[in-house]
């Protein structure tokens, strides 16, 4: 487990210790501190430029005694990094159809205790009951994984740095609703890396008891997201209901059933209809066929990023000089010709409100936000390299998420299987 400084504080600590397994006994945790993951050594896990200290932590370490370990950064593809002076961091079981299996219970906080011991079968957490979306995604992400379900987000990351699972899948971003703003917050807030992303089409499906029409329903339930992605779409079934969020699709499933609800009806994938015994009252009731999820990979360590094909890198930073230096990050990224992808503003918690003195006008209040952003390019490619030399000098905090392989694998709407 890490030990870490507050996440939005400007001073990175260097002397982190983490959670690791014993090599004699792979049952009991040692604590191994600074750089000493292993494969990776520490000119690689530098190389993957994981996270950037904030100017406070780099200016606070250059009046510290220099040992020569930490000062000079390996060049990548024969090239000086742009960052040789920056100071760096190392980033309620139901029976299936008619089989009497039991489905496995999600993961809650009580049940984070030491992990079990490590198999050759990648251990995946997601968020949700079995027949979510997010566990399809996992199973796409890493094909014959195990997956862990997970009754909350924060569960999930929670147990990839308990050692419980080895990877967690989650969703960033839909289509339709957009955002989930909450994996924004709790990537802030935990030291995972993103390691990979995968896009996953989504398709609905209104389920309800067999034998239940449509008429008599009076209520459906699902997940905020698939309420609004198929709003339209209920209305136009003439459907008289009342909705109502829970915490996803595949667990609204899991209710209907396990409570007999014979007048609710469950937004959820046809997976979750075959695991559940639900019957399929509409399908594809999305308002748009192409509605899709992109849900990112997440490991304790990065991973060592590369130029032979196509990369994606996120970022995390904050400023206090006023909205004139957004345009100035910015710039330094379209200057290099590097694609942004996605830039999303979130408040600063610790520090909501920026008071600004106008002799004219008085004090004005502003809000304070963090700014997330995706660029298409590797933290190997010097254009990167260079373009976050430049925007930490106009940030007060800078963190790089991840550089990972985009995914670029073919999407058809028609194809969809139906996330949170």
């Amino acid at each position: 487990m890490q030990t870490l400084s507050h996440p939005y504080s400007n001073t990175l600590n260097f002397n982190q210790t983490f959670f690791s397994p014993n090599r004699v006994n792979p049952n009991r945790l040692t604590i191994k501190c600074g750089y000493g993951f292993e494969p990776l050594t520490r000119s690689d896990w530098q190389s993957s430029c994981a996270i950037l200290s904030s100017k406070v932590a780099a200016q606070e370490q250059r009046s510290e005694p220099n040992n020569g370990s930490a000062s000079q950064v390996p060049a990548v593809n024969g090239h000086k990094s742009a960052f040789t002076d920056l100071k760096l961091l190392p980033i309620g079981n139901l029976p299936v159809g008619e089989n009497k299996a039991l489905q496995p219970k999600p993961l809650t906080i009580s049940d984070l205790s030491p992990a079990p011991k490590h198999g050759t079968q990648l251990r995946v957490a997601y968020q949700g009951a079995p027949g979510a979306y997010s566990e399809a995604a996992a199973g796409k992400a890493y094909p014959n994984c195990e997956a862990i379900p997970c009754d909350q987000f924060e569960v999930a990351f929670q147990a990839v740095e308990l050692w419980i699972a080895d990877r967690a899948v989650l969703p960033i971003e839909n289509s339709l609703g957009g955002s989930i703003h909450r994996n924004y917050d709790l990537l802030l807030r935990h030291r995972l890396h993103i390691v990979g992303e995968v896009q996953l089409p989504v398709h609905h499906c209104l389920l309800a008891l067999p034998g239940i029409p449509k008429e008599y329903l009076t209520r459906v339930i699902s997940h905020p997201q698939a309420l609004s992605q198929c709003e339209h779409t209920l209305t136009k079934l003439g459907l008289n209901v009342v909705r109502e969020a829970v915490d996803d699709t595949a667990g609204a499933a899991e209710f209907v059933a396990v409570n007999g609800l014979r007048n609710t009806a469950a937004i959820a994938s046809a997976r979750a209809a075959e695991l559940y015994g639900l019957n399929i009252l509409a399908n594809g009731i999305q308002d748009d066929p192409s509605n899709v999820t992109r849900f990112v990979m997440l490991a304790r360590e990065p991973i060592i990023p590369r130029t032979d094909r196509p990369f994606k890198t996120s970022i995390v930073f904050a400023h206090d000089k006023g909205t004139s230096v957004l345009f100035k990050v910015l710039s330094a990224f379209a200057f290099r010709n590097i694609s942004l992808t996605k830039i999303e503003s979130r408040p600063h918690r610790n520090r909501p409100i920026r008071l600004v003195d106008d002799e004219n006008r008085g004090t004005a209040k502003h809000f304070e936000y963090l700014f997330y952003v995706d660029f298409e390019a590797s933290m190997a490619d010097v254009r990167a390299q260079n373009a976050l030399a430049e925007v930490q000098e106009f940030t007060s905090f800078l963190r790089v998420l991840g550089s990972y392989p985009m995914d670029m694998t073919p999407w058809s709407p028609a194809s969809s299987l139906g996330d949170d």
